[in-house]
């Protein structure tokens, strides 16, 4: 998942990007700078272009976030945006139960007519993993003006408390892991799921010989590390424990936990969340000087769509509960912004109307009855919140295929139709709107340290189940992965090993 990087390190250029060879010269492109979206990292890319296909990715240098390295799948799976590409609306078809192609005008008109009847309680809205910050507040408004207090942006049925910024954020830093004497990693496997985290680990190890412990699945990080245990019981132990690793992590000076976001993928996340506060103020992993308390996200969505409260309101339902009202009829209408991480066709009841907004044919679009097609993230200017919290800004690269448009003008387009508009017409008043309610918005590649206080849910922890990994398949985990014939191909080779496809690429 890191090998690329040997293209960029070569000193003599015998080392080449295979599917980049032979397709363009460097004077030909032209180079954008831009943020990745493949996972919730931040790295800095440079996305070389000609006309309207992107010819290829490459690391851009930031200290802080991704060093000059890059992993595999932010630099191969550019393929997938030019495959299975939303380029116009669809209407699905009453009688028939098919999509059929329409003008903007028709699919915009066709929401309204079967939304403005509803009440506010029975229209629901999802955001996916890869929305940027515009878009996010855009939605959150549009729910906001026809009265919807149900919103989510945890498609991953994750439960944790988001009232206290601290308690959802990658608090030591990334580049602080270059400061840290301890770690401990807690159901997750930073090597899928933030590959240039882990990177930072294995230098830690390997440089600095930090000791590594990990509570869940013994998984292949790249590096030797204690295994703990498997279960939140275990982890309690551990906390309890005053020998091997327990003994070093405690007498540690900066030590980090970092827990990943699938351990609140659970009906107990919530006190799981209060549960693991609490044991980051016995065994001191936050101090006066230091917070090694940490999430490890693995949306690109996640912090920005917490920090702007796309959660639900006031009496309004999660995720878990949207899905159920789609079945029990409490939920009429469905808006899903770029939400492919779970299998819509399964689960979304099939009485409710639901708008799918994005920019791949996936699982949304799959069980959409009107499609929106949006920009992917090479497409659009837009700003993302990293782990850390760090602002940083997308830039446009290529122009969106067909009548693909951005998504905040999408959103603000359909808000005539509804007879509520949107206050602001350009992306600068967006921006602006954006800027006055949530300040720290504004400070790119800035971030916000956050006081450090209590947060989690009451209720009984599972201690006996297992922890487990989300992330299985490293090259499919979003939708322009799973279009990307590179990504396929990857997959095929080294998670389901097949030995003539290895053959192949050696």
């Amino acid at each position: 998942e890191l090998s690329g990087n040997l293209i960029d390190v070569c000193p003599v250029g015998a080392l080449t990007s295979k599917p980049y060879a032979f397709k363009a010269r460097s004077w030909e492109l032209r180079k954008v700078e831009t943020i990745d979206v493949h996972d919730a990292v931040g790295s800095n890319i440079r996305v070389d272009a000609r006309g309207r296909e992107v010819m290829r990715v490459v690391p851009r240098l930031h200290e802080d976030v991704n060093e000059e390295w890059i992993s595999d799948r932010t630099r191969f799976a550019y393929d997938g945006l030019g495959k299975a590409r939303l380029d116009r609306p669809y209407i699905r078809n009453e009688d028939t139960g098919k999509l059929e192609e329409a003008s903007w005008g028709e699919a915009l008109s066709y929401i309204g007519m079967k939304m403005r009847g509803l009440k506010g309680e029975e229209i629901a809205g999802l955001v996916g993993d890869m929305a940027d910050a515009e878009s996010i507040v855009a939605l959150k408004d549009l729910m906001g003006v026809v009265g919807s207090p149900n919103i989510d942006c945890r498609t991953d049925g994750a439960k944790f408390d988001p009232s206290n910024r601290a308690g959802y954020l990658f608090n030591s830093t990334i580049a602080g892991l270059d400061e840290a004497d301890a770690i401990l990693i807690v159901g997750a496997n930073p090597r899928y799921e933030a590959t240039m985290v882990n990177a930072r680990i294995r230098k830690a190890v390997f440089e600095r010989r930090v000791p590594v412990g990990v509570v869940g699945e013994a998984a292949d990080l790249s590096y030797k590390y204690d295994h703990v245990g498997e279960t939140l019981g275990d982890l309690e132990t551990f906390s309890k424990a005053r020998s091997g690793f327990a003994k070093i992590f405690k007498a540690a000076k900066k030590p980090v936990m970092i827990i990943g976001s699938g351990v609140f993928e659970r009906e107990d996340g919530e006190a799981v969340h209060k549960m693991l506060y609490d044991m980051a103020e016995s065994m001191k992993i936050v101090t006066k000087d230091w917070n090694g308390f940490n999430i490890l996200h693995r949306a690109a969505s996640r912090v920005a769509a917490l920090d702007v409260g796309f959660i639900p309101q006031a009496g309004g339902k999660g995720f878990d509960d949207i899905i159920a009202g789609t079945k029990d009829g409490s939920i009429k209408a469905l808006y899903l912004l770029g939400a492919d991480e779970f299998d819509a066709r399964a689960q979304i009841g099939w009485k409710t109307f639901v708008v799918y907004q994005g920019h791949h044919g996936d699982a949304g679009a799959a069980r959409a009855d009107v499609i929106l097609p949006g920009c992917a993230y090479t497409e659009k200017d837009g700003a993302y919140l990293n782990m850390e919290g760090r602002v940083q800004y997308g830039r446009k690269a290529v122009s969106a295929p067909g009548e693909a448009k951005e998504d905040w003008k999408i959103l603000r387009a359909l808000s005539e139709q509804l007879g509520q508009i949107l206050p602001y017409d350009t992306q600068m008043q967006l921006w602006q709107r954006i800027a006055d309610e949530f300040a720290h918005l504004a400070d790119e590649d800035q971030i916000k340290s956050e006081a450090w206080g209590e947060f989690g849910g009451k209720g009984k922890v599972d201690a006996k189940a297992a922890l487990t990994n989300p992330v299985a398949n490293f090259y499919m985990t979003n939708a322009i992965c799973r279009a990307s014939e590179t990504m396929n191909k990857c997959s095929l080779a080294f998670h389901l090993g097949r030995e003539d496809l290895l053959e192949a690429a050696e």
